[in-house]
């Protein structure tokens, strides 16, 4: 027959406590190692301004791969990402559904 251990409160506490304390210094390592990519972030509208695009093609081309930083719910990018990623992928040509198919 198996025992059970059963926790108690204070134990839930010391648990929760170090895995806090793990979890930070892993934070503070990883800190430590950036490489100091100190970069800004761009909104939107500025980055659909600097790539002379419409904020409904940045949206067309974040579902197609463009990488993009979400904070407190607004969308930013990094210019070096966005950079780095037109000059690797070439961005297709627009996908219309079957009843715009006169307009290709």
């Amino acid at each position: 027959m198996e025992t059970l251990f059963v926790p108690n409160e204070n134990d839930i506490k010391r648990w929760v406590k170090e895995a806090i304390k793990e979890c930070l210094e892993d934070l503070k390592e990883t800190n430590k190692t950036d490489t100091g990519n100190n970069e800004p972030f761009i909104s939107r509208s500025d980055i659909a301004g600097i790539l002379d695009i419409s904020l409904v093609t940045l949206t067309d081309w974040m579902k197609r791969g463009l990488p993009f930083h979400k904070q407190r719910g607004r969308v930013y990018f990094i210019r070096s990402e966005v950079v780095e990623y037109i000059k690797t992928r070439k961005i297709g040509p627009y996908k219309f559904s079957r009843r715009f198919s006169a307009i290709e």
